[in-house]
């Protein structure tokens, strides 16, 4: 068992105390007992607390690597919230032609909407070999976990985050200098991917609110889902038959990731987990932009990703699907240097500057 990149370690535990301690009575309820445990490092118990172990101790992230060139800060985009977006901006030398500007790469994290932080290497690394390679700017965004914050929390925040791009963090130094927002794309791997979908079909329905005349027109110009977190109520061929060897993400784990991430007593046809359920709303008349979709075939969710990128051209949408044969669920922070990572970025890089050249022309 190999569940190496998601493991948060910036989530407090939450102090518990006993029902009889508060009580003071011979009569007390019996203290509350754990319902999920993900492997001791979320506990969800009876009475609604969340308990989160300190993974130091669990498993060592490998130390943040940086890529030559490539400057990364953290800036505050919900102080209510306390969330952070880390930018990375590539070096000068590598800049655009538009005026020096470059496209902007938003990307949430992945671990399934419980774990996962934008500061571990897996994502951090992958975000500077965007930043590096496509060039763009990129966003890795920060958004509140379940089971603490159930969905739609993340999706309210990640919508959050639009308003301020629109807003205050437009006129950030390093985005005012370097970043071209009239061409920004929505990415992220898994659950993130997941996210991804449902902001970019926010912005696209028009439910984003506009900063009135300080709107310095970000224009989503695309968005890609790299192996992305969706489920359903029915098993599909991969999940009711898995790879041999899936090494990261179960299908066991990823029930247990939506138990803890939707809202309480929802089923996997919840619209966030299925948005092409029962219970979901038709995306045929929304104007969703081109989509870069990722596979790996060695993943228990393929043939969802699949069936996604297969229903958006039903659709009449514009779609392209990419598959790596054999390959794990979130290969790409994973192994964020790999042969294969390196094409994601080189697929991702045609797919931007395919994307951008309409704009440009």
């Amino acid at each position: 068992y190999h569940f190496r990149p998601f493991i948060t370690h910036n989530q407090t535990p939450i102090d518990l105390v006993s029902s009889s301690a508060m009580s003071g009575s011979g009569d007390a309820a019996p203290p509350p007992h754990v319902v999920e445990d993900f492997f001791g490092v979320i506990q969800l118990l009876s009475d609604g607390s969340v308990v989160r172990a300190d993974d130091s101790a669990l498993l060592a992230m490998p130390e943040l690597q940086d890529v030559p060139g490539v400057q990364w800060k953290d800036a505050v985009y919900d102080a209510t919230h306390g969330l952070m977006v880390r930018v990375f901006k590539p070096a000068a030398a590598a800049a655009g032609d538009d005026g020096g500007k470059l496209p902007v790469l938003v990307y949430f994290h992945g671990g399934g909407y419980c774990i996962g932080a934008l500061d571990q290497s897996p994502f951090h690394t992958f975000c500077l070999r965007a930043a590096d390679e496509l060039p763009a700017v990129v966003l890795s965004v920060q958004y509140r976990l379940a089971p603490e914050h159930r969905l739609p929390t993340a999706i309210d925040d990640g919508a959050a985050f639009f308003s301020w791009l629109r807003g205050a963090g437009s006129a950030d130094p390093w985005l005012a200098e370097s970043a071209e927002l009239a061409r920004t794309f929505i990415s992220g791997v898994s659950a993130g991917a997941n996210l991804a979908h449902h902001v970019a079909v926010r912005v696209a329905s028009g439910r984003q609110p506009v900063v009135d005349d300080v709107d310095p027109v970000v224009r989503v110009a695309g968005y890609v889902l790299l192996d992305a977190f969706f489920g359903g109520v029915e098993r599909t061929a991969a999940e009711a038959n898995p790879p041999a060897d899936v090494s990261l993400l179960t299908v066991e784990m990823a029930d247990q990731f939506w138990r803890l991430a939707l809202p309480a007593g929802a089923t996997r046809d919840h619209p966030v987990a299925n948005p092409f359920g029962p219970e979901s709303p038709s995306l045929e008349a929304v104007a969703l932009p081109p989509a870069l979709v990722v596979a790996s075939g060695g993943d228990v969710l393929y043939d969802r990703v699949v069936g996604y990128a297969a229903r958006l051209k039903e659709m009449g949408k514009a779609v392209e699907l990419v598959e790596f044969e054999g390959a794990q669920h979130g290969f790409s922070v994973i192994q964020p240097w790999s042969p294969e990572t390196s094409e994601v970025i080189q697929v991702l890089k045609r797919f931007v500057h395919k994307a951008i050249r309409p704009a440009e022309g």
